[in-house]
């Protein structure tokens, strides 16, 4: 079978990953570092969704290292499968939470106009975290997708 970009155990794979953990980690840092997140559930969420695809991201980023170090094959049935389903659920959670906290922000900046009438709140750094979160979403969906077909070609 023809490696494909992004599949488990490649460096593709690998740098992925790596940008997802980085992108959600940056989503974090930014929004937890400005003043005024907690005054939306939304955002705790996203911090919430982040925080899970950071791990998840890393722990398979790790895996990729110990695969290509030992130079081991990670396409058997279970590992994808497990791959497949992990992917979804945080791609899931991470699409959520991001389009929650966008809806927040229209909310904030277009509806109640809180943005200007509130100098405290940290509005540019909430759409800067939550433009992160999407970008680390859509990675996580480029590499759920690869997974996916690897799978089915598989089966």
């Amino acid at each position: 079978m023809k490696p494909r970009f992004g599949t488990p155990g490649m460096t593709s794979g690998l740098i992925l990953r790596l940008f997802q953990c980085l992108f959600a980690s940056a989503s974090i840092a930014l929004m937890a570092s400005s003043t005024g997140f907690a005054s939306s559930t939304a955002f705790c969420y996203l911090i919430a969704a982040m925080g899970l695809q950071v791990l998840w991201s890393f722990g398979l980023a790790c895996l990729d290292i110990h695969a290509l170090r030992v130079k081991k094959d990670l396409h058997s049935l279970i590992l994808l499968s497990l791959v497949v389903v992990g992917d979804w659920v945080t791609a899931i959670l991470a699409l959520a939470a991001a389009s929650s906290s966008a809806g927040v922000m229209v909310l904030f900046v277009r509806d109640a106009e809180l943005c200007k009438l509130d100098p405290k709140l940290s509005c540019n750094m909430f759409q800067i975290s939550i433009a992160l979160a999407f970008i680390s979403w859509f990675l996580l969906a480029i590499s759920s997708h690869t997974v996916l077909w690897l799978l089915a070609s598989l089966s």
